[in-house]
């Protein structure tokens, strides 16, 4: 039987794919309502330039948000006092257990923008995840040139496929649609005063659903200190898509799945035009 090894991992981006689908799930369906507004400074977000462009001579796709359900009811927090809102709403809708296991509630709403904003990039900002780390190292196995993902590497990610599958992405983004103008601050703030952060959302989503998918042992090489895919092609793939090669096909399924959900309720609930 071979040696299994616990490996350092590059950045554990699991987190956030498996957020993404629920950042880009929850986050782009983020749940909220109110929390003390000083339980800790936001953290400070600077934007990278953007990724993932139009094609040369065309415009970028534009998705009008979705009408709110809600209405105007219940009025918005401030962006900086936001906190006790999400964490309520989030959760009221996925449990206060679930919430308080999975969620970092300071900043929120920024937290979900940069990290959103930064899937499509070589890298991203742990420090700025909305979600707790899944925990565990990378488990490797084999060694030198037989260096390859562990199969049990993917059993890491158990509960959060576990929720992620379980989200509802109507409720999601009925919550997201409501507070929308929170995430359109934060993102002009990020450092796009002419963008759309709807259109952004789209947009990964998009990227991530054409993730490529290995089936059989994912090869691995040891470069420098940490383990990196074997294949250039793989290794040069944005955080966002190195996420589901790391958590494996099967569980890449599922948040692709749930990520397809979600794109069909933000898109096709958009009003013409």
């Amino acid at each position: 039987m071979e040696h299994v090894r616990q490996q350092p991992r590059p950045m554990d981006p699991s987190k956030v794919a498996l957020f993404v689908t629920l950042v880009v799930v929850a986050g782009a369906g983020g749940v909220w309502y109110f929390w003390p507004a000083a339980e800790a400074p936001a953290p400070v977000i600077t934007a990278a330039p953007a990724v993932v462009p139009a094609p040369a001579n065309q415009a970028p796709a534009h998705y009008p948000v979705p009408a709110d359900a809600a209405g105007s009811a219940k009025p918005l927090p401030a962006l900086d006092a936001s906190d006790a809102a999400l964490a309520q709403s989030l959760s009221g809708v996925f449990g206060a257990k679930a919430f308080a296991q999975f969620f970092r509630p300071e900043a929120f709403v920024r937290r979900v923008v940069a990290t959103i904003d930064n899937l499509p990039r070589r890298s991203y900002a742990q420090r700025l995840s909305p979600v707790q780390p899944v925990g565990g190292l990378l488990l490797t196995q084999g060694r030198e040139d037989g260096l390859t993902l562990a199969p049990g590497n993917a059993a890491r990610y158990a509960a959060w496929v576990k929720f992620v599958e379980a989200v509802d992405a109507k409720r999601v983004v009925d919550l997201y649609v409501h507070f929308y103008p929170l995430f359109q601050q934060a993102y002009v703030e990020l450092g796009y005063p002419d963008g759309y952060f709807n259109n952004r959302l789209v947009q990964v989503i998009d990227h991530l659903l054409e993730a490529p998918a290995v089936q059989g042992p994912v090869k691995l090489v040891v470069r420098r200190v940490l383990p990196e895919f074997a294949d250039p092609a793989l290794e040069s793939e944005s955080a966002g898509r190195k996420i589901l090669l790391r958590i494996g096909p099967e569980n890449a399924a599922v948040v692709k799945g749930k990520l397809r959900a979600l794109r069909k309720e933000l898109v096709e609930r958009a009003p013409a035009g």
